[in-house]
């Protein structure tokens, strides 16, 4: 029988995404002020231009990061504005070294310290958020938040290698 398990998780935007979508929104106001000024007579069709690319550029920001996990397999997409979907990793179960949570023993200064890591996580202080760590191609270490559903699917395909506790 195939487990498959699924996790939407929105990312929290955080000091910089505010400053990027201020940033935006001042140069936006500037151009198209200067863009009335220059070129009064195609004026407005630019400046429908510039409104339309700063909605882009702030819609940008809003990032969902899905979570499937099929017999052992996870998959990790990351979403932008809902409109479009990049695969971030994808491995096996057994291809990882460690998956426990952050806050366990698991988590030692060893992986702790890694300096190739990818953190795919709603980046909320409270959140439940688990760790893979992997040594493919160097040492990575994941951040993600998992179901308890998806961790249970993850240990019975390699309970040596998931600590559920």
């Amino acid at each position: 029988m195939d487990i498959f398990l699924e996790k939407i998780v929105k990312r929290q935007k955080n000091a910089l995404d505010y400053l990027i979508i201020t940033g935006v929104i001042i140069a936006a106001v500037i151009l198209s002020y200067f863009v009335f000024l220059v070129i009064p007579v195609f004026s407005s069709i630019l400046v429908v231009g510039i409104i339309y690319l700063a909605y882009w550029l702030i819609t940008n920001r809003n990032v969902e990061f899905e979570y499937a996990v099929t017999n052992g397999d996870i998959d990790i997409d990351k979403i932008i504005n809902q409109r479009k979907r990049k695969r971030l990793f994808s491995g096996n179960v057994k291809d990882f070294e460690v998956v426990a949570r952050v806050k366990s023993d698991k988590y030692t200064g060893h992986i702790r310290e890694c300096k190739n890591v990818l953190d795919y996580s709603s980046q909320n202080k409270n959140a439940d958020v688990w760790f893979i760590y992997l040594n493919k191609g160097g040492p990575t270490v994941i951040l993600f938040e998992p179901t308890s559903q998806m961790v249970d699917s993850l240990f019975t395909f390699a309970p040596r290698i998931v600590y559920r506790y």
